[in-house]
């Protein structure tokens, strides 16, 4: 019944941003029945089916061709989405002003429905123009400026027919014409309409309205930047993880195991976008790193061992002097956990399952995900921890950081975490620290400390925007040397 419910939620919470997001880029920009309004409204309709696809083919067991024809536009829509409404409440911000603006500088130039246009320069005094008009003796020729009326008046057509009449008085008199050619010239003075068809209209069709420029401004705006912004995210998560270092003392570390290095990488994600390339960028990264041993903190798939266990392969190649070790996180429970525990033991893995091992001078030990405990597979800190001689330091692998309360319970001296991707999708950091203790980086949390790894890949949309992906190199430091 929960479930049902918060389904119902997020389709109205989709449905009303797809609503905001047509009418801000199409309804408020097009014309109705236009092409452009017929192609958004059907986006309007195609692309959240698509990333609805995207979400839910894996889960119910599509076929994982159809899982990848998906998740590339399903996904990358989701954070279009994200970022294309976040700058169109911006833009809301900026529309009154832009308006406010325009209507003051259309204030400054002449009334509504008038414009001042140059007067031809006349060929004699009045009544000899070419116009028919004459000019003021206290203007010179060509000078005067006229104000002609968009809509024309009974007064416009009264002057028009006073203007020809003088002007075929004049023309009899200086010049005899014959009575064809009178009556050519004296026919267009008739009436308001005869006289508006016989002057030349000088106005031009009016412009977009204010409100429709301001639209197209603003709407234009918000989709290089909201499209600009998902297109640099895309390019971080495909371009490969960054290798950050840091330096980490532990008070029980010996002498002998000073500066030993941990290469540590969570959330790989191999899915239906992320595949065999992305696991060998990050496998010849790690390797690049030279490190003592590597630690896969969870989250390593997205999807079954029949789909993925090729995409996975590339790990066989991981070098380390003491070896490599995972331990899964809540993904691998969607995935077939026990299946993938398997396939990493036959790449050369070694799996950490509420177990513990000892290294050249500290300890290592490695929980189960709380996602298992529905499978009856969750973390045992008793088991894992437990007998052990306390008097050594303690490193732990486990994928998420909400258990570092159970670690500082069982003497750990250093928590190797993922799970939060750093947020991935700003502002998701500030949700991120609503559900974990810390979202990225080191912190301490009395005698343990907790380092959260912002990840290798992403979920969902292939997209990061300031949670840049990383694998960590932690150095361990002796405080006796």
């Amino acid at each position: 019944m929960v479930f049902a419910l918060v389904v119902l939620v997020v389709l109205a919470l989709l449905g009303a941003v797809h609503r905001y997001l047509w009418r801000r880029f199409v309804g408020d920009t097009t014309a109705p029945g236009s092409p452009l309004r017929r192609a958004g409204t059907v986006a309007a309709f195609v692309l959240p089916l698509l990333s609805i696809g995207a979400m839910t083919s894996g889960r119910v067991g599509a076929p994982f061709w159809l899982q990848q024809v998906l998740a590339w536009p399903g996904f990358l829509w989701l954070a279009c989405l994200l970022y294309l409404t976040l700058a169109l409440l911006v833009g809301e911000v900026v529309r009154p002003v832009l308006l406010r603006v325009l209507a003051r500088r259309d204030g400054a130039t002449p009334g509504a429905g008038a414009r001042t246009v140059p007067e031809p320069a006349a060929a004699g005094p009045a009544g000899e123009s070419g116009t028919g008009t004459g000019t003021p003796a206290d203007v010179p020729d060509g000078a005067r400026p006229r104000t002609e009326e968009l809509v024309p008046s009974h007064s416009a057509g009264a002057s028009a027919r006073s203007e020809a009449a003088g002007r075929t008085a004049t023309e009899s008199v200086a010049e005899p014409a014959t009575e064809p050619a009178r009556e050519r010239e004296t026919e267009p003075a008739a009436g308001p309409l005869a006289a508006s068809a016989a002057t030349p209209a000088t106005t031009l069709a009016p412009g977009p309205s204010r409100r429709l420029f301001v639209s197209r401004v603003v709407g234009g705006a918000a989709a290089a930047a909201g499209l600009a912004t998902v297109g640099y995210g895309t390019y971080g998560v495909l371009r490969g993880p960054s290798v950050r270092r840091i330096t980490v003392p532990l008070a029980k570390l010996p002498r002998a195991a000073h500066g030993f290095r941990i290469a540590v990488v969570s959330d790989i994600h191999i899915g239906p976008i992320l595949g065999r390339a992305h696991t060998r960028r990050i496998v010849d990264t790690i390797n690049a790193t030279s490190p003592d041993l590597v630690a896969v903190v969870g989250d390593l798939v997205d999807g079954s061992v029949a789909d993925l266990g090729s995409a996975a392969e590339p790990l066989s190649a991981l070098r380390a002097r003491h070896g490599s070790f995972f331990v899964t996180g809540n993904h691998e429970y969607f995935s077939g956990a026990g299946q993938w525990v398997d396939h990493v033991r036959e790449l050369g893995l070694h799996p950490l399952e509420n177990a513990r091992v000892e290294i050249e001078g500290f300890d290592l030990a490695g929980v189960n995900d709380i996602a298992g405990e529905t499978e009856g597979q969750g973390p045992d800190f008793g088991r894992a921890l437990g007998d052990r001689d306390r008097g050594r330091a303690a490193v732990l692998l486990a994928h998420q950081p909400v258990v570092i309360h159970d670690a500082v319970e069982h003497g750990v001296d250093l928590q190797l975490s993922g799970h939060t991707h750093g947020g991935q999708l700003w502002p998701g950091n500030f949700l991120a620290e609503l559900a974990n203790p810390t979202v990225a980086g080191l912190e301490r949390y009395g005698d343990t400390q907790l380092f959260v790894s912002r990840g290798a890949g992403a979920w969902g949309p292939p997209v990061r925007v300031g949670a840049p992906s990383d694998i960590t190199v932690v150095e361990l430091a002796s405080r006796q040397a």
